[in-house]
């Protein structure tokens, strides 16, 4: 395989970076077992043929987008906050969960006043903004990083806005599901200059994963 040939895919660091690996190795694309051991940042498969970049889930549009990758593995969460533009072939149906409006257990069934702000603590102001716009509710967005669930507790914020997966965490901090926006799983992201020019490449690596979920 000529050099020019190998594919770069940039992968979420985290619980989707080693679902994303078995996938890839159930279609026939594995790592080194000593490489994924390592702290190395890149890595290649075992053929030749792929280079892994491992980053932060939230910096995979933006390696992909601009070409820094060929393709990538991202959740939906992602690319609806980002709106990066890549070209997204195929649902990988891995780390299913939802985006969803949370609150104190009170708020539950309780319909909003809209001539109030609501203030929404979030790590997805866009999301979060569309959504409450949608309804005509006035919103102020608190961008948060991490530990979302402790804003409403503290009084930061009346609502947020977050992945869930189980509901666990919301249920031990007295919070509950208030709304669903949208469901999220992870999507195989390709840049749209390379899904041109290394079409064959791109669809192979399209291809191989599909035939891997449908197996």
């Amino acid at each position: 395989m000529r050099s020019d040939e190998k594919l770069t895919i940039a992968l979420a660091k985290g619980r989707m970076q080693d679902e994303s690996l078995a996938l890839f190795a159930r279609a026939g694309i594995t790592v080194a077992a000593e490489d994924l051991s390592s702290r190395k940042l890149r890595v290649s498969s075992r053929d030749g043929g792929y280079s892994f970049v491992f980053v932060k889930p939230g910096d995979v549009p933006a390696y992909v987008e601009y070409g820094a990758a060929d393709a990538g593995v991202t959740g939906r969460d992602v690319l609806l906050e980002t709106r990066a533009d890549v070209h997204v072939p195929l649902d990988l149906r891995l780390a299913r969960c939802r985006i969803a409006v949370a609150g104190r257990r009170e708020l539950s069934g309780k319909d909003y006043n809209l001539m109030a702000t609501v203030r929404v603590a979030t790590k997805y102001p866009g999301i979060a903004t569309t959504y409450f716009h949608e309804k005509g509710v006035p919103i102020e967005v608190i961008p948060l990083s991490g530990s979302v669930e402790l804003a409403p507790l503290l009084g930061l914020s009346d609502r947020i806005v977050d992945l869930v997966e189980t509901g666990t965490t919301l249920r031990e901090n007295g919070l509950e599901v208030l709304d669903t926006i949208t469901e999220s799983t992870a999507r195989l992201i390709v840049n749209r200059a390379s899904f041109q020019l290394k079409n064959a490449r791109i669809s192979e690596l399209i291809d191989l994963p599909t035939r891997a979920l449908d197996a």
